[in-house]
């Protein structure tokens, strides 16, 4: 049996997404599925096709062609603005790009042209979060002015991301600025864009009354593959957070101090560590590290155990308070962190196994 190991349970990831789906369907929200956390797995986003959503957004080309050579149907978004050494393969692959550069705007243009194929196109704004995005003061005379020059390619809609870079959490007044910008845009441009404004953090305004109406694109992955919300600092309550466990091995147990003894440095991935000194300590060390997850983000279910650090590929546990005893070869279960998570997909020394049906 190969250790360490995810554990995808399926059938959990769909019931999120069917949720999911229903809860933004009555809003008439478009849901488009994240699959960038799992290294667009096509395992799982079959299973989200399955359920019947429609478009997948990934934020990495090579993920969406492992997808198409592995038969999942589009339409595929790209999430994140392209570079312009991929643009054409995007224009070939991908059917509806997120864009924040009026030259990248001219250039699919003309890469439409050649392929003679219309592509769509979500114009970011930065509405404070201070990531991708045209700042929103400047953002409706812009795009305006970039719309009346494209020929094949087409701006269907703006949007937005918040809390992924700066944290700023989407309200009512930062998502009213992109409805104040499409009802100038679709006054001047004849046309009615769409708003591709949420995501699992904006979930949060749903519950809340506090949605704008005409915001109709939401691009969720967290929620969907995991039940949390990193930015809002919860989990989702009507979700599943039970989709994806890791499981690591024991190597080690012992009795030892909770301090280093010796002259303190900086550790291997380039920290000064700090402790605290409880005395001796019953102590684990698991055979994963920071190559495969990130530490902080282990939620072990033995709720006694206390992660306490790691380097590349051993992480420490300290077991003193638990009401259980292990030993070498016994192995411990944890949920993960979306950080914790995208490493663990991303890495190739955690084995993903999928439960179907539990």
């Amino acid at each position: 049996m190969d250790f360490p190991r995810l554990f995808v349970n399926l059938e959990k990831i769909r019931e999120n997404a069917e949720k999911l789906l229903e809860t933004l369907s009555k809003l008439k929200i478009e849901l488009v599925a994240v699959t960038k956390l799992t290294l667009g797995d096509p395992i799982i986003a079959k299973t989200l096709k399955e359920v019947g959503i429609v478009k997948i957004g990934e934020s990495r080309l090579k993920n969406i062609k492992k997808m198409m050579g592995n038969n999942v149907p589009g339409p595929f978004q790209l999430l994140r603005i392209p570079m312009p050494s991929e643009l054409e393969e995007a224009v070939f692959l991908t059917d509806e790009i997120l864009i924040s550069e009026e030259k990248v705007a001219y250039i699919i243009d003309e890469i439409a042209k050649k392929y003679d194929k219309n592509i769509e196109l979500i114009y970011m704004i930065d509405v404070g979060d201070l990531r991708e995005g045209i700042w929103y003061e400047k953002a409706a005379y812009t795009i305006e002015k970039v719309a009346k020059k494209l020929k094949m390619a087409k701006i269907v809609g703006i949007g937005t991301n918040v809390g992924c870079f700066g944290g700023v959490l989407p309200t009512k007044e930062n998502l009213n600025i992109l409805v104040e910008i499409k009802d100038y845009l679709d006054d001047k441009l004849n046309t009615n864009l769409k708003i591709s404004g949420g995501s699992t953090v904006t979930l949060s305004l749903i519950e809340n009354n506090e949605l704008p109406t005409k915001i109709n694109q939401f691009r969720i992955g967290e929620g969907l593959l995991l039940g949390t919300d990193a930015t809002g600092n919860r989990d989702i309550p009507y979700l599943s957070q039970d989709t994806v466990i890791l499981e690591a091995e024991v190597i080690e147990v012992d009795y030892k101090p909770s301090v280093p003894v010796g002259k303190i440095g900086r550790d291997s991935m380039g920290r000064i560590p700090h402790f605290e000194d409880f005395g001796w300590r019953n102590r684990i060390i698991l055979a994963i590290g920071e190559q495969d997850i990130d530490p902080s983000g282990l939620k072990p279910f033995d709720k006694k155990l206390k992660v306490l650090h790691a380097s590349s590929d051993h992480t420490i546990i300290d077991y003193t308070d638990s009401n259980k005893k292990y030993s070498i070869g016994d192995t411990l279960k944890f949920h993960l962190s979306y950080g914790a998570a995208l490493r663990a997909f991303t890495s190739p020394f955690v084995k993903k196994e999928y439960i179907k049906n539990a």
